[in-house]
Formats: structure tokens, sequence, C-alpha cells
């Protein structure tokens, strides 16, 4: 059986054309979620750089700060009272991220700004949608100041007091700009208001540092054209006076109240970082406190470290990648030359992205070419590999109707393994629908409505079990049958497969609060498990035949998912499943049972759900275990008396059984016990 001529030209590599030209296109035009994903991978180049240590303190006003002295904003007094410690302790320079931009209502600005006459302090100013107050005038030289538009633009500015603007020794304006993901990993080295250029104050510091009137700055009509503070020597910035901020750059943090004893000549930086006053903000390595963010954008000025995004990088990365698609497509006719190919393309764009990085600081994206690469290398080799399944399919087609995807996989490796079959140890389940009556009388008539219902449940239970790889046998009906260890290895087969029953009770649960919200019965499920050995393989006549299990420890299972109902419970496990999985679970013994048809009786166990911590269940289960002791030494009255008191323990699910248990122990008072009788119940019916 072969594919027909249709179906070979829908599945023609050359198809990945239209992918190739609609990635391009895309990529081309920047969406939002390839910028951010482009962003986030610069962000990884960006903080993969070893840590530089810089000579800058972060003072924090911190919630200890608070405690020592009361209502912030401090009096303006204590401001200077700081600023003078600062100093006596070594300070080279400070930077006061606080706003002043009223008067102090304790009437210290006096006070502060006598201070700060005597100590140089560089104020902060905040860009606004209007003016307040009137900052230092902005010490800029700027060569064609037409341009000045091309540059950050804010509607105004907030500003100190003039008392305290007049004696500070530079003023920048603190601002953050979200990238479109709302992550801040570029920050303006200056600004315009109106007409005049303002310093950032990461620039401010480094003039004021190097001890100049001024900085220069040359626009172009796209933007700033040339940067620069003399004494320090060229600045790098994008067109629009952005700095990537380098986040190898790093500072010390202490509070204002333990401070260290010598700055040792440092730049401090005093913040807010009390909660409920100041607010993080995102950030590459997370949310970082304003003061954090321009330290590093400060060590990143003063070390001189240019990180950038080369002009030409738009224009290159995603035709380059149009090119390698391209390439691809044309080779796919040789399926390993073409794998070969991905492989060495693909392989390539991430190491010279990062190699860029490394010796020039570029940004050069490697997401975007990696995956218009990938994406078309997958529809070219992927339609092929399909094809070719597709053929092999065809050919086989005649198994897959009625075997299991898990026995298809395993035929076509083996398929020995399946016709000859295998005497195998796995874990055996029965699971059965609870109620159905109801609900058939429910749906009455609209078989439709039942099928979907019963399809509903089916698809619930099933789930935990392909989860834990296990295989379902069978559904009859509303039953299944599943088994756990074969035809894939499960060295864990009786705690998976017990596990899995617990899940599919939660499953039920679940699918019943969804089908009463919408008017429907709900659905309950009991389930028997046994672990032993079993023959496994293919069964059934020569005309129609399946993958199944046979065996002792199958027909027991059975047999207790048939007395779950009889005892109350929601599962029997086996003792062999039990004594596999004893420590696993929280496990109740239910009775020595002898099943209609065996000579023998076996221990029977329920596995429960329960809530909270394990040993919270402690005293109701040793009394569980009394009464059980009690019956068996046939002191009925007293084993009746203890059922009685354990009704509404493990959350009343065992309620039920506590009930057939007191009527099992009157129905035992009225019999003649031989006195070999040691607890065990012959069952009379399956």
């Amino acid at each position: 059986m072969t594919l027909n001529i249709r179906m070979k030209k829908l599945l023609s590599p050359w198809w990945a054309l239209i992918t190739l030209f609609v990635l391009t296109a895309v990529f081309l035009q920047r969406p939002n979620f390839t910028e951010s994903i482009k962003l986030n991978y610069f962000d990884t180049l960006i903080t993969s750089r070893e840590a530089v240590d810089n000579n800058i303190y972060i003072v924090n006003i911190d919630e200890a700060a608070l405690e020592k002295y009361g209502q912030y904003p401090f009096p303006r007094n204590i401001y200077g009272d700081i600023i003078k410690d600062i100093y006596n302790r070594g300070a080279g320079l400070v930077i006061w991220n606080i706003m002043m931009p009223e008067a102090d209502r304790f009437g210290g600005d006096e006070q502060l700004a006598g201070v700060m006459t005597e100590f140089p302090v560089i104020l902060a100013s905040r860009p606004s949608v209007k003016n307040k107050n009137v900052p230092m005038q902005p010490a800029s030289n700027t060569i064609n100041a037409q341009y000045v538009d091309q540059l950050f633009p804010y509607p105004g500015i907030i500003s100190n007091i003039p008392e305290l603007e007049q004696v500070a020794v530079g003023s920048g304006i603190v601002s953050t700009e979200p990238e479109i993901d709302g992550v801040n990993r570029r920050l303006p080295a200056l600004a315009v208001v109106g007409d005049l250029v303002y310093p950032g104050i990461a620039l401010e510091t480094l003039r004021v540092i190097a001890g100049q009137p001024s900085f220069d700055v040359k626009l172009a009509p796209n933007g700033i054209d040339k940067f620069r503070i003399r004494g320090h020597g060229p600045i790098a910035t994008d067109e629009m006076g952005r700095i990537w901020i380098d986040w190898a750059q790093r500072s010390k943090q202490v509070s204002v109240i333990n401070m260290p004893a010598d700055f040792g000549g440092a730049v401090v930086i005093v913040d807010v970082t009390a909660a409920g006053i100041a607010n993080p903000v995102p950030t590459a390595l997370g949310a970082k406190f304003p003061g954090e963010v321009h330290s590093a954008m400060l060590g990143t000025m003063f070390n001189k470290t240019n990180i950038q995004r080369p002009y030409w990088a738009d224009t290159f990365e995603i035709p380059a990648a149009f090119l390698a698609g391209l390439l691809l497509i044309l080779v796919s006719r040789w399926t390993w030359l073409g794998l070969g190919l991905t492989v060495v393309l693909g392989g390539a764009v991430v190491p010279a992205s990062m190699y860029m990085f490394d010796t020039e600081l570029f940004l050069l994206d490697a997401t975007g070419p990696l995956a218009i690469i990938v994406l078309v290398a997958l529809h070219t080799y992927g339609i092929k590999f399909v094809r070719e399944f597709l053929e092999k399919q065809a050919i086989k087609k005649q198994f897959a109707g009625y075997c299991s995807p898990e026995v298809v996989r395993l035929l076509q490796e083996n398929p020995d393994l399946i016709k000859k079959g295998v005497k195998k140890d796995v874990s055996v389940m029965f699971s059965d629908l609870r109620g159905f009556t109801p609900i058939g009388e429910h749906f009455g008539a609209d078989v439709k409505g039942l099928g979907d219902y019963m399809n509903g449940y089916m698809d619930a239970i099933t789930q935990p079990i392909l989860n834990h790889n296990g295989m379902v046998i069978k559904y009859v009906g509303d039953a299944s049958m599943h088994i756990q260890g074969a035809p894939i290895e499960d060295d864990r087969h009786a705690y998976n497969i017990v596990e899995t029953g617990l899940q599919m009770l939660d499953a039920v649960d679940a699918y019943t609060r969804e089908a009463e919200a919408r008017g429907l019965p709900p659905a309950a499920m009991g389930f028997g498990i046994n672990s032993g050995e079993g023959f496994i393989g293919e069964m059934g006549s020569t005309a129609r035949h399946s993958y199944d299990i046979l065996g002792d420890m199958v027909s027991t299972a059975a047999r207790l998912e048939a007395r779950c109902k009889a005892y109350g419970v929601l599962c029997i496990i086996g003792a062999e499943t039990y004594n596999r999985t004893a420590d696993d679970f929280f496990y109740l013994y239910l009775d020595n049972l002898q099943p209609k048809g065996k000579t023998v009786a076996d221990f029977i166990y329920t596995a429960l759900r329960i809530k909270g911590n394990i040993t919270d269940y402690g005293t109701a289960r040793e009394l569980h275990n009394n009464m059980h002791q009690a019956y068996k030494e046939r002191d009925f009255d007293k084993a009746i008396g203890m059922c009685m008191g354990l009704k509404g323990e493990f959350d009343g699910q065992m309620d039920k059984y506590y009930k057939m248990w007191i009527e099992r122990c009157e129905l035992m008072k009225t019999m003649k016990l031989d006195k070999s009788w040691n607890g065990e119940w012959i069952a009379n019916e399956k």
C-alpha cells in the first residue's frame, strides 16, 4: 500500500518555502512577542558576565531606619546628620536619591542646606507631566540643538526646593524606561525637558567626579552622534541616548543605621527601600530598587562597558537566516546532508552570537535566526519523515485495527514478543462504574447523551493509567481492565498501579463535579488490584484476537473488584500488592477473604485517600486493628462497639464498611464456629 499522488504533492518539502517567507516577514515586522524573546536572550548574555566589584555603596533607608527615626519622610535635619555621618566615615561623594520637592514640615531645610554647602551632594530629579521647582541649570554643551526631539522628551520635571538645588554640587534625572515587556535594561543617560538637555544621575555623577563644569553632546538628525565628558572620554549610547546596563557591575548595600566605619572614598547612593514607601522595578536580574539600578548604571559608565546593539544588526540577522533556510530547502533531496547542514547552521548561531558579545560586547540576536532555521528544517525534513511514516502505516494498517499504540510499537520493534507471549510478574486492575442505574434512567432514550457521558467518564479514568505508562487491556461496557508492568517494563508496577487507582478516584470526583454542574447525575467507581505472574500476549481466534492477560491473579483481581460494593469501599487491594507497597500508602485491613472458586483465604486491604498528616489517623487506625483482633477472638459485641466508635473516622470513607461489619458480627454471633476458625470469610458469590 502506497500514498496516492495527491498526498505525495501535499507532503512535498517545497511547501516549506511558505514557512520560510512567513517567518521572515514576521521577524522583519518585529512584533512584541519576538522582541520579548530577543530581549530575554540579551538578558542571558549580559547577566552571564563575571561580576565586577565597584567602590560604590548603597545606604538604604529601610525598616530598621523607620524604627529608629520614626515616620517617613524624616525631618531634614536628620538627613543632614546622615550626610555628615557618611562623609565622616570616609565617603568620596554622596548621591541623594530622595526627592524633596516640598519644604520640610519640621523646618529643617536650612540646616540641610548648610550641610550641603559643606559637603558635596548630588540631588535627584524626576521626569513628570508638569514642572515643579526649578532644577539646577543643566551643564550641557549641545551641538545641533535643533535635533533634541530625537532624545527622550519629557513634558516636565519635578525638582527639589530651590534652597537645596542652589547648594547641590550636581542634579541628575532619575528615570527608568522599560522595554516592551516591562523590564528595565537600558537607561537614558540624558533626557530633554523643553529645549534643555538634562543629565541622568549617573552621567551627572561622572561629571562631578571628573571635575568638569559640563558635558558635550553632538546631535544629528537621527539622534546622538557623539557624547563625552572631558577627562572621562567618549560615552557610547544608542541614538536616543540610552545605555545598556551591565549587571555585572556590583555595589555594596548597607542600612543607614549600620554603616561601615570607613567607606574608603566610595560613591555613596542614599536610597529608600522600606516596604510600602519604595517599590522595586523589574530588571534582567529580577526586582531591584532604583538605587541598585542606578549604581549598576554608574558602574557601567565609569568602567566604560560599552554594550551595544550594532546599527547593522537588524538588517543582517533575518536576511542571513532567510538565506540559510533557503539553502536547507534546496538540499532537502539529500536527507542526511540537509540534517547535517541544519545541525551546523543551527548550532553555529548561538556560539557566534556569544562570541561577538564576549569579544566586542555586541548584542546580536540568536533567537530569530535560530527559530527560522529550526522551523524551516522541521517543516522540510519533518514532511519527509511524515511521508515515510505514513507509507509504513499504510502497510501496517491491518495491525492498528486491533492493537493499542503500545502494542503496535512493540510489534514493530519485536513482533515475536507479542505473538509468542511471555509469563511475567505484573499488576492488574479491574474497575467498574458505580450507580449506572440512575445514570441510565436520567438519559432514558437519549443514547447520544449517555454515550457522551460514558466517554467522558472513560477519558477521566484512562488518563492516570497513561500517565503511569500502564496499558488498558479492554473496556467492557462501563468496566475496564488495565495492567502495569507490561508490555512496558516497570519495576515498581505494584506501587504505580495503586497510585494510578487513587488518581483515578480523584479524576472521577473531578468529573462528577463537572457533571453535576451541568445537571447530570454523579459518577463513582470501584476497583480491585492484584499482583503476580500472568500469561501475557496475543490471544483470541484466528479471525479476531487482541493483546490480553490470563492467570489466577487476574481472576482474583476481578473478584476483588466485584466485592467492593459488598464491603462498602472504593477499592480492594490483594495481599501480594499490599505486601509490596505496605509502606507507601495508607492501608486498612478489611478481611481474610476466600473468594468463590478458591480453596484458601487471603488478606485483603483498602487504600484510603487521606487529608493532612498521616499521624492524625494513628489512633483511629489502632482502634480499627483492635476491632479486627476482637473479631478474630470471637468477641463480636466488642467489635460492634468499636465499629460504632469508628464511624466518622477516616473522613467518613469507611462508614459503609463499618455498617457492613456490624451486620457481619451480628451474623457471626448466630453461627457455630469451628475451633480452627481464624477470622476467614468464605464468599458465596463472585
